[in-house]
């Protein structure tokens, strides 16, 4: 049995995520049947090929070979959200971005992609990258969403709107290579998801311009975008907020009802989340419950010792 798992932000959480996986592989004796870490996903900022939340700040060339590093070393591939929908050919030869994929260019590490002409330049210039469709397509047609698997993709993220329509995850092939958005904050059915995806990327290009020119100056959205939903009343929901959605995949679910039909691949959210609302849905979904609480403390003592702190 293989319960792998996508987990949110090598950069902002590197410290919390690189103790994750060394506890994951010191004490198995904590964690539910199977599990498995497939990828920490996310991007270093400032990154303009972004997508799905802005993600702020700025990152040296010594930091981005250090989480490579500690990643890729333990056999876990990064996994670039690199779905922008609103890029320009102009930004293909962003200089940050390309330096990333050089450092991260051995053949472990992989990109998410959604724009098609993102995606023709990573496969013409990084052969090596295995790429994942992005949810931030919006795919909710069953037969569209067949048709996307019979691409040349790794893995493609199904549509949380799917989540718990049966009838159609049965009739999915390639089962083993979806993957399933387990704890979506989004309404379900929310009519300004994909509105929402591309004013995302027009703020994340506008942040960008916006630190080269004015690097010591806060960076104002809403100057930029006034489409931009930033005061959407569920980005912020955590763990104990989202069970009641019909989106919701329960980690007891996962076991009983996906694992046994051939899904594998299962993604957590939480790039913007708060670092305790990310931790508290690692317990959530990994831990065994009997050892949830174990788990934590030890997690939070190992990080104390390091000299890490899980408030930004």
């Amino acid at each position: 049995m293989r319960v792998r798992f996508h987990l949110p932000d090598f950069s902002g959480n590197f410290k919390l995520n690189l103790m994750f996986a060394e506890m994951l592989k010191n004490r198995p004796e904590f964690f539910r049947e199977g599990v498995e870490i497939a990828s920490f996903y996310g991007v270093f900022p400032p990154s303009i090929w972004n997508g799905g939340r802005t993600q702020g700040g700025v990152c040296d060339k010594n930091f981005v070979r250090s989480v490579i590093k500690a990643f890729n070393d333990r056999g876990i591939p990064l996994r670039f959200t690199f779905t922008n929908p609103a890029l320009e050919k102009k930004h293909l030869s962003d200089d940050f971005c390309n330096m990333v994929m050089n450092l991260a260019n051995n053949g472990l590490n992989e990109a998410i992609v959604m724009s098609p002409l993102l995606e023709e330049y990573i496969r013409r210039t990084y052969p090596k990258y295995k790429l994942t469709s992005s949810t931030c397509k919006r795919i909710t047609d069953p037969e569209a969403l067949k048709q996307e698997l019979e691409k040349d993709y790794s893995i493609v993220v199904v549509d949380y709107d799917f989540n718990n329509n049966f009838e159609v995850l049965e009739k999915l092939p390639r089962k083993e290579d979806c993957e399933l958005l387990v704890n979506a904050c989004c309404e379900p059915g929310c009519p300004r998801r994909s509105a929402h995806y591309h004013s995302i990327g027009v703020q994340q290009i506008a942040y960008n311009a916006h630190i080269k020119k004015y690097p010591n100056l806060p960076f104002d959205a809403s100057k930029y975008d006034p489409d931009h939903f930033r005061d959407c009343p569920y980005s912020q929901r955590g763990i104990f907020e989202i069970r009641d959605l019909r989106t919701h995949i329960s980690p007891e679910a996962i076991w009983e009802k996906y694992v046994p039909m051939g899904f594998e691949q299962f993604k957590i959210e939480g790039r913007t989340a708060s670092p305790l609302n990310v931790l508290e849905t690692y317990m959530y979904y990994m831990a065994k419950p009997e050892r949830r609480d174990e788990a934590r403390f030890t997690l939070l003592k190992s990080l104390e010792n390091t000299g890490s702190l899980l408030f930004r």
